[in-house]
Formats: C-alpha cells, structure tokens, sequence
C-alpha cells in the first residue's frame, strides 16, 4: 500500500497555468449552508488556472445517480459544471466521497485523479494525495477502505435503492460522530516514513494532502516536506475557509473568510 509497488500517476501542467488552487475537506452538506455558500463563492471567483479537489468534497456521497434528481447532489454538480466551464477541475477520492464515478465527473465536466497524482507544475514536481491511505496506525480504517474500494462491494451498495443508501449513510455518519466523542480517542496522523518513501519514489519534495483536518507544514528531513490542507466549516468561529495556492513564489495558503 505504501511500498515501492505504489503506482504514481503523474500530470504535467500545460506551460499557460500560472496558479493552481488545491482543497480538501469540505465535507459538503445540504444542512451545513455557510461552507456551502462560502465553496459557491470561491468558485465563481476563484482567478486560478486549475482547481484540484483532493477528497471529502463531500460529507458523503452515495452514487452518482443522486445528482441525477433535484436536490442538493445536483446542485453541487451544476457549479463544478459552471466553474470547469472556465477552467479545468481534477477530483480526487477522499474517505466520504470514494462513490463519486464518471458519472458525475461528466455531468460535472471534471477530471477523475489517481491517488496520488505527480503535479509537474513550472518545473516542480509536487505529490498529490487525499492522505488517509498514509494513516497507518489507522488500522480499522485500513481495513474497512480495502473492502469498500473493492468492485463487488460498490457494486452490492449501489444496487441499493437511493433511499435506502441515504439512511445507510445518515447512519454510517452517526457512527462517525459517535467514535469523535469517545474518551481518550486520538486519531492517527499520516506516517512520516511512509510519507518520505513516497516522496523519494516521486521524485518530489513535497506531499500535499488533506484528510486528516491538522493545518500545518511538516519538516521531514532531506529537504522533504509534506504540506497539509485546511478542512472548511465556515459556521465555526473564527470560519475556515482555505485554499492553497501553487505558483512560481511556490505554496501559498489563501484564507477566503
């Protein structure tokens, strides 16, 4: 999963792109309005060249025949649609959002990554990754991401009436929240080790993913680096509402609240 069998995809940026905006974590939710309007916002302005999405978009996502009804998945559809009319977008899985298929991806006009992806950009070689496959103390995750990535098992639950797919979600997310409440519960952090393998393997210095909701830039040693993106909930106080932006001047957070 993290030794040298990892297969890195690589994209190489056209020479026009100037900036490239990368997110995460937005956790997008029909009752959760704030972040919704603030990711509106951002998108109808955003001056980037590209736009990456490095997982959880959304809270989750139960199959793409959802945004194919009224309703909110399709409204978030129309405006990826709308803002890759202006520039291309890339959607990579995260943890909540591994349903999202070519479906969506052409309804919505975006581009499908491989986790994870080389960035080729202005001659630096940035790693791309949503992160939780790097959490290796995280075992029970590990375990239960092996057999929901698999063919049979997405195919078993998209069979699933839609409705009976949203009740398995509301309550697979009660689950969750239930598990952040329980005492003496530390979540595990991506592996610094397995974090440098990857890179040395890209040929990169530095990772850029998300996932794991701990803004911060990590020293690794040897000049390696990872970069970790903020999650958004623009109802919290203060808000949070962050992208970051690669360029020439190279990584740069952006607050947009």
């Amino acid at each position: 999963m993290t030794d040298d069998a990892t297969v890195m995809a690589e994209l190489v940026a056209p020479a026009s792109w100037r900036t490239v905006d990368l997110l995460s974590d937005l956790h997008l939710q029909a009752h959760e309005p704030a972040t919704f309007d603030a990711w509106r916002g951002y998108l109808e302005t955003t001056p980037a060249d590209a736009l990456f999405i490095l997982g959880d978009l959304f809270e989750v996502w139960i199959g793409d025949d959802a945004a194919a009804q009224p309703g909110f998945e399709a409204e978030c559809a129309e405006l990826l649609r709308s803002t890759a009319e202006r520039l291309p977008v890339f959607f990579m899985h995260g943890n909540r959002d591994f349903l999202v298929g070519p479906a969506l991806a052409a309804q919505s006009s975006f581009r499908l990554l491989d986790d994870p992806t080389v960035l080729v950009l202005h001659g630096t070689r940035w790693l791309l990754s949503h992160g939780d496959i790097l959490c290796l103390e995280d075992t029970d995750y590990l375990a239960f991401r092996a057999q929901v990535r698999t063919p049979e098992w997405q195919a078993a639950f998209l069979a699933r009436p839609l409705e009976e797919r949203r009740a398995l979600a509301r309550s697979m997310r009660e689950q969750s929240e239930a598990r952040k409440h329980t005492p003496g519960m530390v979540w595990a952090d991506v592996d610094n080790e397995a974090a440098r393998a990857w890179l040395r393997q890209a040929d990169a210095d530095t990772l850029i993913h998300g996932h794991t909701h701990r803004p911060a830039h990590h020293e690794l040693g040897d000049g390696l680096q990872r970069i970790v993106l903020s999650d958004w909930d623009a109802a919290a106080h203060p808000p949070r509402a962050q992208v970051l932006c690669l360029s020439t001047a190279g990584a740069q957070r952006v607050d947009l609240r």
